[in-house]
């Protein structure tokens, strides 16, 4: 050996499964209870009751949205007492991606939610 440093090999990416999962990430960004629990979320944990009030949503529907973002690697939770007290699990990253978003849609103005397949009035 010449004492030059050996490259490791890079593993092939699967642009088809890269593609499905930045699909699903957004999926799960897609529902705008879940954005508002992650919003609520980025100023500190909170229980769900607390979600519960300040969202004006049943507790059902936002134990629910929290299981889907917890199974989806966003938020996480820890006992306290009888209750579970939720938070962000990858915050700088969200953060990142929900800046990126406003942006975006600073950018675009109201061309989303004008748009026929993905906008406010699709499919109705």
């Amino acid at each position: 050996m010449n004492g030059a440093p050996v490259e490791a090999a890079e593993a092939p990416v699967d642009e088809a499964a890269a593609l499905s999962a930045a699909a699903c990430v957004f999926r799960s960004l897609g529902d705008p209870a879940r954005l508002a629990i992650l919003r609520h979320l980025t100023l500190g944990e909170h229980k769900v009751v607390e979600l519960t009030a300040h969202l004006g949503l049943a507790q059902s529907t936002v134990s629910a949205h929290l299981a889907c973002l917890r199974d989806c690697g966003l938020v996480t939770s820890r006992p306290q007492g009888r209750a579970s007290m939720w938070s962000l699990a990858t915050a700088p990253e969200l953060l990142d991606v929900l800046a990126a978003a406003e942006r975006l849609l600073a950018a675009t103005g109201d061309a989303v939610t004008l748009c026929p397949t993905y906008g406010e009035t699709a499919g109705r």
